[in-house]
């Protein structure tokens, strides 16, 4: 009697690392995307951040009668007012936003009362096109929030 032998022929291995390959050449680009994409969703997510800090602040403001120039204090920290909402320095955006975020993700630049504060995402192909800017808050207006991805 022959023994029998059992395994995988040539052939077979052959169109198994066929059909890998193909995969491969599909699914590669895909993970290779991701990065960039967890840049935009973390901007995004900044700037959510941002936009719902102001508003959370001049709620506060209101609920307490602080006055235009506040301050406030939100989660035990005092937040710098202009115009009913956070200035765009470290004690008024910054502190309201708790700036205490891994800086490993983004660099910050913080204005004067009255000008912008600008979170640039780290690790961007095009930091001045990846960033999140907040513009204080003019006389009888709301801060405005930029959200700039296309350079994540």
């Amino acid at each position: 009697m022959k023994a029998k032998v059992s395994g995988f022929t040539l052939i077979e291995l052959v169109v198994v690392i066929t059909i890998l390959g193909i995969l491969s050449a599909f699914a590669i680009p895909k993970f290779i995307a991701l990065d960039g994409q967890a840049r935009v969703a973390t901007v995004n997510g900044l700037g959510g951040t941002v936009k719902s800090a102001a508003a959370l602040a001049r709620a506060l403001d209101m609920a307490t009668s602080a006055g235009a120039t506040g301050p406030v204090t939100m989660e035990g920290t005092s937040v710098a007012l202009v115009n009913s909402y956070p200035d765009s320095t470290l004690g008024g955006i910054g502190s309201a936003i708790n700036a205490s975020f891994s800086s490993s993700d983004f660099t910050v630049a913080y204005g004067g009362t009255g000008t912008t504060a600008t979170w640039t995402r780290v690790g961007a192909a095009t930091p001045g096109s990846c960033n999140v800017v907040y513009t204080a808050a003019a006389a009888n207006s709301a801060p405005t929030v930029a959200i700039t991805t296309s350079g994540c």
